[in-house]
């Protein structure tokens, strides 16, 4: 199948952002298909796109189409070298035709981010689903191993228990054979209790709970010197949410809890110095989160680019 021209192509060095002490670097995946958007938020028709002018140009086109992408954040605390989601992984076969088969230059990319796979020591997978989870494994030779053999695996028990007794279509059984089970069967998968308050996994980093795209989903809080950062795993996957945190995806378990979960986090963040980073935000990727009517919208705060 022939996929449309992407809404952006990678960026050839790594945007970051700086939070304190920490230098957190987006390493990029792909550009996902313009069609994505419509399927993933069918709510967030043209119309309601373009009644959203500041979503223009970066996140969205003249004609209403949404700008969606995959890609992991990176960075190191106190000598911890943590990556955050792993995106779809090349080589793997997928019931969507945009995410089957790819071939990206991903682990360069994250090797010239100075994130070489040996070295990173934590991955904390926001939820396992599979644009999340794909490059915690690699292909050597007809056998799915670790990417990242040097680290620990984190998600939430919740999410894990979820995905353990609910009975899979066959698409998602394939991609738990390819990119999950290998870990776990590896002995580096770790499962963290995330209650209300969070968990904190390494110093000002912490696990927040944000369930109803998946039952333990969680996002990522970041702290130091004073700073603050949130990643959002699928909490939030596109802008337009910010001003209609109602449109929730076809694909989340609970859209009701979902949309609570989502105008909880962006009111606890909004008109605060928080910097916003999204999972799924093509570039310019963050920014601040500022009350704006019954919603909100997102003033970009572009990364620096580096070549690290």
């Amino acid at each position: 199948m022939t996929q449309p021209v992407p809404s952006h192509t990678p960026d050839s060095a790594a945007p970051t952002w700086t939070v304190g002490d920490l230098l957190v670097r987006r390493v990029d995946e792909v550009a996902l298909p313009p069609q994505t958007g419509s399927w993933l938020l069918p709510a967030a028709t043209p119309d309601i796109v373009n009644r959203t002018p500041w979503l223009q140009p970066h996140f969205a086109t003249p004609d209403g189409v949404l700008h969606l992408a995959s890609h992991s954040f990176a960075f190191e605390v106190n000598g911890l070298r943590v990556l955050v989601d792993t995106g779809i992984g090349n080589g793997k076969t997928r019931a969507n035709p945009a995410w089957h088969n790819l071939d990206t230059a991903y682990l360069q990319r994250l090797t010239d981010a100075g994130f070489a796979p040996e070295s990173v020591d934590l991955v904390i997978l926001t939820h396992l689903h599979t644009d999340h989870v794909g490059w915690n494994t690699r292909n050597d030779g007809g056998t799915w191993v670790p990417t990242f053999p040097n680290a620990r695996y984190l998600t939430s028990r919740t999410e894990w228990d979820y995905w353990a007794d609910v009975d899979m279509e066959e698409a998602r059984k394939q991609m738990f054979h390819d990119s999950v089970h290998p870990i776990r069967d590896a002995g580096l998968l770790d499962l963290a209790d995330v209650p209300g308050t969070g968990a904190v996994v390494a110093p000002g980093v912490r696990l927040l709970p944000t369930p109803g795209h998946t039952p333990g989903q969680i996002a990522v809080g970041l702290r130091s010197a004073g700073q603050s950062a949130v990643i959002t795993g699928d909490c939030v996957h596109h802008p337009v949410q910010l001003r209609h945190p109602d449109i929730t995806s076809c694909v989340d378990s609970d859209a009701t809890q979902a949309a609570r979960t989502r105008r909880e986090l962006l009111a606890a963040l909004a008109d605060t110095e928080t910097l916003l980073l999204g999972s799924h935000f093509p570039p310019p990727t963050a920014g601040l989160v500022v009350s704006e009517g019954r919603g909100y919208r997102l003033v970009p705060t572009p990364g620096t680019v580096t070549s690290s």
